[in-house]
């Protein structure tokens, strides 16, 4: 069986190598596992905030308790070692090193980071680190947030302070993870935290994140750090017959809506990043929502700062079509007249559309357009209602999800993209944000009553496939 790949590549369900060095990993985030709020001077941060308030989180969950790996990073580490794991990125929790966001570093903070990378580095794992991951210390948004410029300096300080505790340890560096959920689903439609509602705070917010990447970045190469990546969720625009026809041409219509979203999802933060300059698209929106007056005379040439690679978070495409949209949108500012469309393929817990050659086009559209970095897959995974049945969780789903990715990633290679390395998505279950804890992505299960640890079936699975750096054919 061959899927229709992109640009002469195909996706096969035949034996698939990975080359020499490629990176095998998994991701996990702080706030969505580490629990441990209130201990060794951490204070709150916008998510302890946001989940707290009624209604903002199903169920009512919060991440005060989480997994507790705080208190059992250690056996974690073990389990990864298990897994045969190359690479764990991990992120680092602001409100513990910085509790207010500024000031003096608190040393029990960075002594619980410190102690994780000593513990992946004496089981030979690479630490990849990721300085934010969404949990900003409410003491900073209670001073406006990202949408204030100054909390993009104080970014950089904190990853200052940061680099120069483990930055002899640690060579992989993440600045920013999604900047665009941060943004716009924070700022503008207030789904996630701090749950504000402003479509221009949002555009804000998303150039002083970019200029928080390119202080940060500043920051850690005046240290010395090697590698930096900024990370995106990211996917490719497409129109409804493109799903299954990457070849399909779209009418002028849809080719415009197909544009403004990808300038709004994707160019917005890597023109920027990597070649100096907004899209003038995305100017106009900016324009039209409250004006260019924080875009300063310099700013681009700060957030232009070389760096290794990009990171793609991928769980679906984004398909559009021209035609009348749910108004008032604030997650797309300027996006009224573009239609969200369904997706006819099976879907995850989540509801999100399983389409794996959306990632192989999308890495080797990357590739094309941005050739001066290399790409690696940071997350890539799926929520499945996952049940324990005599000490197994026989996770078929998530195990063929995570088979017809990879073989999408293997197509792009032999495309010619520069992908060097898989994270799956996610290393454990978890606080998965705004869902709580109803949705599970992790490859090993946690009963959240006992903190018991389970490896699934996609795990083992997984295990096989880093041993033999590769896939079997089906």
């Amino acid at each position: 069986m061959t899927i229709v790949g992109i640009r002469g590549a195909s996706i096969t369900q035949g034996r698939a190598d990975f080359p020499t060095g490629f990176v095998w990993g998994a991701a996990t985030a702080s706030y969505q596992i580490e629990g441990a709020v209130k201990e060794d001077g951490r204070q709150p941060s916008i998510w302890d905030t946001f989940s707290g308030t009624p209604g903002k989180v199903a169920g009512g969950d919060t991440g005060d308790v989480a997994c507790e790996h705080y208190f059992h990073y250690a056996d974690d580490v073990r389990l990864m070692s298990d897994l045969g794991l190359h690479a764990y990125r991990f992120s680092v929790a602001w409100p513990r090193v910085q509790p207010d966001g500024t000031g003096p570093v608190n040393p029990r903070g960075l002594d619980f980071y410190s102690r994780l990378v000593d513990k992946l580095l004496e089981a030979g794992i690479t630490p990849y680190a990721t300085l934010y991951h969404w949990d900003l210390p409410q003491s900073l948004e209670d001073a406006g947030g990202w949408p204030e410029r100054d909390t993009a300096h104080r970014f950089a300080d904190y990853a200052r302070a940061v680099h120069e505790r483990l930055g002899d340890r640690v060579r992989h560096w993440t600045t920013l993870n999604e900047p665009w959920v941060s943004a716009f689903l924070g700022y503008g439609n207030g789904v996630h935290a701090p749950g504000r509602k402003d479509p221009a705070a949002a555009l804000r917010a998303a150039h002083h994140l970019l200029l928080g990447h390119g202080l940060a970045t500043q920051a850690l190469r005046a240290g010395g750090a090697e590698e930096i990546t900024l990370v995106l969720n990211l996917a490719p625009v497409i129109t409804p017959a493109q799903v299954g026809d990457p070849a399909a041409g779209p009418s002028p219509a849809d080719a415009e809506a197909v544009n403004r979203i990808d300038t709004l999802l994707t160019r917005q933060f890597l023109d920027p990043a990597l070649r100096g300059r907004y899209p003038a698209e995305l100017l106009e929106i900016v324009e039209r929502n409250g004006g260019l007056a924080h875009i300063r005379d310099g700013d681009l040439t700060t957030i232009n700062q070389p760096i290794e690679t990009i990171g793609i978070n991928y769980y679906n495409p984004c398909v559009v079509e021209s035609g009348p949209g749910e108004a008032a949108d604030a997650a797309w500012p300027g996006s009224e007249d573009v239609r969200f469309c369904a997706v006819d393929a099976p879907v995850t817990a989540m509801g999100w559309p399983i389409v794996p050659n959306g990632l192989s086009r999308l890495l080797v559209r990357l590739a094309d357009d941005y050739p001066e970095v290399g790409l690696i897959v940071t997350e890539n995974g799926a929520a499945f209602d996952d049940v324990v049945e005599d000490g197994r969780v026989h996770d078929t789903g998530r195990t063929g999800y995570l088979d017809g990715h990879l073989r999408a990633v293997h197509a792009a290679i032999a495309a010619g993209a520069d992908v060097r390395g898989y994270l799956v998505w996610s290393l454990l279950d978890n606080f998965e944000w705004a869902e709580g804890y109803r949705r599970r992505f992790g490859i090993v299960h946690v009963d959240f009553a006992t903190q018991r640890r389970l490896l699934k079936d996609s795990a083992l699975w997984y295990r096989e496939v880093i041993k033999r750096n590769g896939l079997r054919g089906n």
